[in-house]
């Protein structure tokens, strides 16, 4: 039982190594004794066995890195994302969030064979996916990230600043492929984390003030930390969680349990999305 999470020497993928919670993965997965190879739109410092620059707005480099990783791949960690609120193009966040976390998804899977473990960062702001499954099912039903990049087009009235549309995607998506995946022997979840200081976190204020952010923050009182958020991530994709599958796990400080009976204020957060309908 020394190696219950059993990640020395498997081979790991981590999409977004750059900072905040993808690096925080990319270190203990490191500590863990993993071949940890990165991606990134920028640069890192972290001895991976190998980075490859990748830009989830583009399918061609997602391809490339991976064709450069290449083999048996063992784990992937989706944490790669943009804010939304206006600070980012809406199709960019769309694209970043889901579409390219979705394609480089799809082009790992491969690389797996018989056994593979996935998740991927949503967000306690995507809640609002049980409202829009049939909308969802559409953009899922699309074939590719060209396909899925011209549903989202015409379909702007629905993704609109992107972030949140995108982040209920991921929840739904992986709901949907937990059925289908784990019959291969692969699973796949994704954990909704409440807000956590990263460098995303001056947009989040910037765009959609610091009163709602804070709200979000409840029960806990206080925003994560990256190594907070990581932990789980980690523990999802280990086989000491060999049957976890297509789970949303909240990792958000009791924000909410606290919701759902009530002792959540979330007056904040509701005003101002009256105050930007």
């Amino acid at each position: 039982m020394s190696d219950i999470l059993g990640y020395k020497g498997k081979r790991v993928i981590v999409s977004g190594c750059f900072s905040g919670m993808g690096e925080a993965t990319a270190k203990i997965l490191l500590d863990l004794g993993a071949e940890v190879h990165g991606f990134d739109y920028k640069e890192v410092a972290l001895p991976l066995a190998s980075f490859n620059q990748i830009d989830l707005r583009d399918p061609a480099s997602i391809e490339a890195g991976v064709a450069a990783v290449g083999g048996k791949v063992d784990c992937l960690f989706n944490c790669a994302g943009l804010p939304g609120g206006g600070g980012f193009p809406p199709i960019d966040t769309m694209k970043v969030n889901f579409l390219g976390t979705r394609h480089l998804t799809e082009q790992v899977i491969p690389l797996m064979g018989d056994k593979g473990a996935i998740i991927s960062i949503a967000s306690t702001g995507g809640l609002g996916w049980s409202r829009r499954i049939p909308v969802h099912m559409q953009l899922l039903a699309t074939q590719g990230f060209q396909a899925g990049l011209e549903w989202c087009e015409a379909n702007m009235d629905q993704v609109s600043e992107g972030y949140a549309f995108s982040k209920e995607a991921v929840i739904v998506w992986t709901q949907y492929m937990g059925a289908h995946l784990i019959k291969r022997g692969i699973r796949i979840n994704c954990s909704l984390p409440s807000p956590t200081q990263t460098p995303m976190m001056a947009t989040f204020h910037a765009t959609s003030g610091k009163d709602v952010v804070d709200a979000a923050a409840e029960p806990l009182g206080r925003y994560t930390t990256p190594a907070e958020q990581a932990g789980p991530l980690v523990l999802i994709n280990s086989d000491a969680a060999a049957v976890v599958n297509g789970i949303v796990l909240p990792v958000d400080g009791g924000f909410m349990g606290g919701l759902a009976t009530g002792q959540v204020d979330i007056s904040k957060m509701m005003g101002a999305a009256r105050q930007n309908a």
